[in-house]
């Protein structure tokens, strides 16, 4: 299974925190991020995001088709959010489009070799790839892309 972590773009300041828009800067780091994904991703990846407007905007950027999920806003768990992506039993690719801190607390969980604490930049994606490995599923990261990178 593929899980890829989104974490929204930059987003403005203010209250309340539902609410908080999308700054210019963060549309454009949606947008080169949508193109590097829509490139990478397979096309039935099922794209499960946070309800805030920050995090729409940044789905919407992708693509419109997504799930709106909230038990995976804002102050989520990781096992919240692993139990949204069915991880690891998912029959597709899953994207998830959330929040720090919960984004870097699931990387760390999946990826024992992270530390605890990882700090995910506005806009940027960790893509987690699991496969069974001896009977056990093994976790691996495939790729990290930051938006001002593209």
């Amino acid at each position: 299974m593929d899980l890829i972590l989104w974490r929204h773009a930059e987003a403005e300041d203010g209250f309340p925190d539902v609410a908080r828009k999308l700054t210019s800067k963060g549309i454009t780091q949606a947008e080169r991020m949508s193109i590097w994904l829509r490139e990478r991703m397979p096309a039935n990846t099922k794209i499960i995001v946070s309800p805030t407007t920050r995090t729409q905007q940044t789905a919407k950027s992708l693509r419109t088709d997504f799930v709106t999920e909230s038990k995976i806003g804002t102050g989520a768990s990781v096992d919240a959010i692993l139990a949204a992506a069915n991880w690891p039993d998912a029959p597709t690719a899953v994207l998830i489009v959330g929040h720090q801190p919960t984004i870097g607390e699931v990387a760390s969980y999946l990826l024992p070799a992270i530390p605890a604490g990882l700090r995910v930049k506005k806009g940027s994606v960790w893509w987690i790839r699991s496969h069974l490995k001896d009977h056990a599923i093994e976790s691996e990261l495939h790729a990290v892309m930051y938006p001002d990178d593209l």
